[in-house]
């Protein structure tokens, strides 16, 4: 099985090569329409020949190539763009890309039917005949659509979450589903003590740092981002999963821990090292769309209220993590954690009493 994180890598390609591959097929049906048995392209007079697996086979090939380079390296390198230049910048790398390819292909392809002479001229005035058309162009006009099309179903999946996007074209939640569900509250230390120092512009720029360097970790161990709230992440798990080699614990401590290999990154860049304390928590939710202007995917049960409440004691018991009772008993916690009963407590808004532990790394095993 692949693990979260090359699961999501494989998501994020996958568009690429789909959308070429669909468009690459309508597009040679459209052609052999149009010119049948026509041995010979009319505008360039270049030979013709009906070959859809192969248009088929490179388009998806070129177009997961594409994807690969998009979510490995130049997606990050356009993080601080907005979302239309990013689309708009990124197709025009790509097509330039594909034009050399193009380029090659058609050398190559000429070198061949003329006897293998690279240097024949006749290989260079085919090819600069066909750079010099509008069938050239319309190529390019159609790889242009093809890649913005995939740039932003990345972009927009990127934006409201990857699952989410997901959840809306299978139309899992339209009508509303009970399922059980693990919720993470993550909330930062000193949270109005910081943007008091900071000022607000500089507190968002720590905010945008803060959550790119946990969302790494959270995607490891196959957590769903479910809200920002203010300096607050919810995250999510289907039950299954995040019980899973107790993915929803493994996950607080890998994100501590990225957070303090960042310290000093923080402490140049805004003079303190941000922290955070959490509250886990399960129950059954309903899920389900909600909106008409704007749709969302939300969760609503109860579960959600105790789990926040479970969070906002961390304070009282000097704590980063706060569990309850109920996670206790479905997880089986190794050597690795060391739990602590802290009691029955009562939670603001409800009646009956909840126990809770607090879990903490144990650090003669961790070293």
């Amino acid at each position: 099985m692949l693990s979260p994180k090359n699961r999501r890598y494989f998501l994020q390609i996958l568009p690429f090569g789909l959308v070429s591959g669909f468009f690459s097929l309508v597009y040679v049906l459209i052609e052999k329409g149009i010119l049948g048995d026509n041995p010979i392209y009319p505008s360039t007079q270049n030979p013709y020949v009906f070959s859809p697996w192969v248009s088929i086979i490179t388009s998806l090939i070129s177009g997961w190539m594409i994807g690969c380079i998009e979510v490995f390296y130049l997606n990050r390198r356009f993080n601080s763009v907005s979302f239309i230049k990013k689309v708009f910048y990124k197709t025009g790398i790509y097509l330039l890309i594909l034009c050399l390819f193009i380029f090659i292909n058609i050398a190559v392809t000429n070198t061949y039917d003329y006897g293998g002479n690279f240097l024949d001229i006749r290989v260079w005035i085919d090819a600069q005949r066909f750079f010099s058309s509008f069938a050239f162009w319309s190529i390019v006009i159609y790889l242009g659509t093809l890649i913005s099309i995939s740039l932003f179903y990345l972009e927009v999946s990127d934006n409201i979450g990857q699952e989410v996007l997901l959840n809306f074209f299978t139309g899992k939640y339209h009508n509303p589903t009970e399922e059980a569900r693990i919720f993470m509250f993550l909330d930062m230390k000193s949270s109005t003590t910081i943007a008091e120092e900071l000022g607000h512009v500089r507190y968002f720029n720590l905010l945008q740092e803060y959550y790119a360097d946990l969302s790494s970790p959270i995607i490891e161990y196959a957590g769903e981002i479910y809200q920002y709230v203010g300096d607050e992440i919810v995250v999510s798990w289907k039950l299954g999963k995040g019980l899973l080699k107790n993915n929803c614990i493994a996950c607080f401590f890998e994100m501590k821990k990225k957070l303090n290999s960042l310290s000093e990154k923080y402490e140049d860049k805004f003079g303190l090292s941000p922290g955070f304390k959490a509250g886990i928590h399960f129950g059954k939710v309903t899920t389900g769309e909600i909106g008409v202007v704007k749709k969302e995917i939300i969760f609503t049960g109860d579960v959600l209220n105790a789990t926040a409440r479970i969070q906002s004691l961390c304070n009282s018991y000097e704590v980063d993590l706060l569990i309850s009772g109920a996670l206790k008993d479905a997880i089986s916690l190794d050597r690795n954690y060391l739990l602590k009963d802290l009691g029955e407590t009562e939670l603001r808004g409800r009646q009956e009493k909840m126990k809770i532990y607090s879990v903490e790394k144990n650090e003669l095993i961790a070293s």
